[in-house]
């Protein structure tokens, strides 16, 4: 570049040499013109390669910097006007751009691995050779090893060559150093550097269902135990009284009344704990529904009849059919219209049976103009209820009867006015009208 920018002022010495020595000019005067002319030159052509060759470098050494990933170089802009002034804002433009994505992918990747540090499963990735590149503390603490022990190790060595076999997804008992139990395997695919990676990720299914089970004896036994007392405790103040009257020497006058009142008291209070066994035994014996085709309008007409105390309405539905267990549905919605009932009947409010089809399931609801749900959070807790002589496993019962149909049961208060929505969703059978029925309570 140096020898260029010498080039480019030749022919201009060349041309003053030629005219000096044209002229009548002494010696002396030709060296010292043509001088002049030479240190001119040198000093255009240096002033040139600064102007050039200069920022070129720098150039070059800032690509080189980003290639090495170094991001914090900036350049020196000149005038707006020049072109290299450009060209210099672009590079340094480029250089904030990268140095940002990279910081962003560092917080993303740090992250990253501390969601994967501490999450409850056990995270492994191999290469193309089924050789360990990436594990997470739950992954060493399975495998009873660091991971400096671990990697590069390939997933037969590592007894997780099974899990790389098979299905994506699956459940199955499994022992490993760190643990044994019912394991969720799930695997994945993806690319790092071009080559292919396979992730693998498996959950201990053991550990959350031993707490379920555990926490729904706890709630068992709660409720038992708080039945039992309610009952044993009036038997056992009873039968003690009882006992003592009895080894008196002299009876009271009265004590045959007497003992006709405790013993009538004993004899309910086992009644209503045999109620309450009943009870339980019918939850905790809820049969397969069998499946048969029912059509809905004829459902919920047959239960609304059935109840008399109060008049219920029913809005005009869709011609939806679905297959279901038509004894368990009837004992359902019987249930859910008797609850309204009972909560709308103080005050003589209506009670109102609407269903209509939504996407793929079959929605009924039942409304009342009660006083609404004041306890939410127990609506469905067994044997928790409000009402004198219930044996709290109606909403319960009728829960287990709808997700045993693959639906759900919900219980809301009304947004508009007072009362209760019972909201029950099934799937459909068939495919058939559309239409939202108004209910007399919703206008």
């Amino acid at each position: 570049m140096g020898l260029l920018a010498l080039s480019t002022g030749l022919p201009g010495l060349l041309l003053a040499s030629y005219l000096l020595w044209d002229k009548d000019f002494s010696a002396r005067t030709r060296w010292t013109l043509l001088g002049l002319a030479l240190l001119a030159w040198w000093w255009l052509a240096s002033l040139l390669r600064d102007r050039v060759i200069s920022p070129l470098q720098t150039i070059a050494n800032f690509l080189s910097a980003l290639r090495e990933g170094d991001f914090s170089l900036r350049a020196h802009t000149v005038s707006r006007n020049d072109a290299l002034g450009e060209v210099f804002r672009e590079i340094n433009a480029l250089g904030s751009t990268l140095q940002e994505q990279r910081l962003g992918a560092q917080e993303a990747i740090a992250l990253l691995r501390a969601v994967m540090a501490e999450i409850d499963v056990s995270i492994f990735t191999f290469d193309a050779e089924k050789r360990l590149k990436l594990i997470n503390r739950a992954g060493e603490k399975l495998l009873s090893a660091p991971a400096e022990r671990l990697l590069e190790k390939t997933a037969e060595e590592l007894g997780l060559g099974e899990c790389l076999e098979g299905e994506n997804k699956r459940t199955v008992p499994m022992t490993f150093p760190g643990g044994t139990g019912r394991w969720e395997i799930r695997r994945g695919h993806f690319r790092e550097h071009g080559r292919p990676h396979e992730l693998l990720v498996l959950a201990d299914l053991s550990r959350p269902l031993r707490e379920e089970e555990r926490q729904a004896w706890q709630r068992l036994i709660r409720v038992l135990g708080h039945e039992l007392n309610n009952s044993l405790t009036p038997i056992k103040s009873m039968a003690g009284s009882m006992e003592t009257m009895m080894r008196r020497d002299s009876l009271p006058e009265d004590w045959k009344e007497d003992m006709e009142r405790g013993l009538s008291i004993i004899a309910s209070r086992a009644e209503s704990l045999s109620r309450f066994m009943e009870g339980y035994a019918k939850l905790a014996r809820l049969p397969r529904p069998k499946f048969q085709p029912i059509v809905v309008a004829d459902w919920i007409q047959r239960a609304a009849r059935l109840e008399v105390r109060l008049p219920v309405e029913v809005a005009p539905g869709p011609q939806v059919s679905i297959r279901a267990d038509g004894d368990q549905l009837d004992q359902l919605l019987i249930n859910l219209v008797r609850n309204a009932v009972d909560a709308a009947l103080p005050s003589r409010g209506k009670v109102c049976l609407r269903w209509q089809k939504k996407g793929d399931s079959l929605e009924v609801l039942v409304e009342d103009e009660g006083p609404g749900i004041a306890n939410p959070s127990n609506l469905f807790v067994p044997f928790f209820t409000t009402k004198p002589g219930g044996s709290g496993i109606g909403l319960a019962l009728c829960r287990q009867i709808a997700e045993g149909h693959d639906g759900t049961l919900t219980l809301e208060n009304r947004q508009q006015g007072t009362g209760c929505l019972a909201r029950l969703q099934l799937p459909l059978d068939t495919d058939r009208s559309v239409g939202m029925p108004v209910c007399p309570i919703s206008k």
